[in-house]
């Protein structure tokens, strides 16, 4: 049988094709994770309120699914409405501080000694500021999205290459040119790295400043009510709601950047 007619081995490609996807070793390792964390809960057996198992707190979510969704919902919307006012000021902050090196440079380190400002720092102050209600949960949440986005806007703006900048400059190219043609298609990584980012900083925000008050068809509210009379499955139940609104909206982000820059994803491939 000469060489070119032996058989291929059977969905080989197919298999390998499969393991390389990226989605298949963070699934294996969350499967993992899970089937530890029950089997140790089964072998060592602690207090329901100290370490309930998975399989607790899935009963849990399947027995109030609605009412956790509902308030899920809340708490994201909490979160959406920061991180749009938080995000669209950081994006007009950085176009302006761009501009300048002057004014980059002096900005740029306060801006960064103000993001390491502690959320629970903040929260007591937002409340007199903005009432116990969702606004001073959204001021939260846009103070801490503002200055993530602002810093790598600024960033992306001025990592245009002087070379192309001067090629833009000898065609005659306007100054509005340059920042739309160039200045622009060179930032939206970073700041579609930023807005990633400020996707899960949201609802880590909203959800801690609701522990210090609101309404109680809110996660935070709710996780800190059921975590002090110690129904410590419900209070899980409603953080694997918060990891879902969280990663809904971070595949939201990463969808849109997709869209708007399918030559960096191609870049990314090869």
């Amino acid at each position: 049988m000469a060489a070119s007619d032996a058989p291929l081995p059977e969905n080989g490609p197919t298999r390998q094709a499969f393991w390389n996807r990226p989605w298949v070793a963070p699934l294996l390792v969350f499967v993992l994770v899970l089937a530890s964390w029950e089997l140790l809960v089964m072998i060592f057996q602690p207090p329901t309120f100290l370490l309930p198992s998975p399989s607790l707190i899935w009963q849990s979510l399947a027995g109030q699914f609605l009412a956790l969704m509902g308030y899920g919902f809340n708490t994201f919307m909490e979160a959406l409405g920061g991180f749009v006012i938080g995000c669209g000021l950081g994006l007009l902050t950085a176009m302006l501080v761009a501009r300048s090196k002057w004014l980059s440079d002096l900005l740029l380190p306060f801006a960064i000694a103000s993001n390491s400002v502690p959320i629970v720092a903040m929260a007591p102050i937002a409340i007199v500021w903005f009432g116990i209600g969702p606004w001073s949960k959204v001021a939260i949440v846009a103070v801490m999205c503002f200055f993530p986005t602002m810093v790598s806007t600024v960033r992306g703006l001025t990592s245009a290459s002087p070379d192309a900048i001067a090629l833009m400059n000898s065609y005659a190219a306007s100054n509005w040119q340059i920042f739309t043609k160039l200045r622009v298609p060179s930032a939206l990584p970073f700041v579609f790295n930023a807005l990633k980012i400020c996707t899960a900083v949201s609802m880590i925000g909203a959800i801690v400043a609701e522990f210090f008050g609101g309404a109680v068809n809110y996660l935070g509210i709710y996780i800190k009510t059921q975590a002090s009379i110690l129904k410590t499955p419900d209070a899980w139940a409603a953080i694997v709601v918060a990891c879902f609104y969280g990663l809904a909206f971070y595949f939201a982000i990463v969808l849109l950047e997709r869209w708007l820059m399918p030559w960096h994803r191609h870049r990314e491939q090869h």
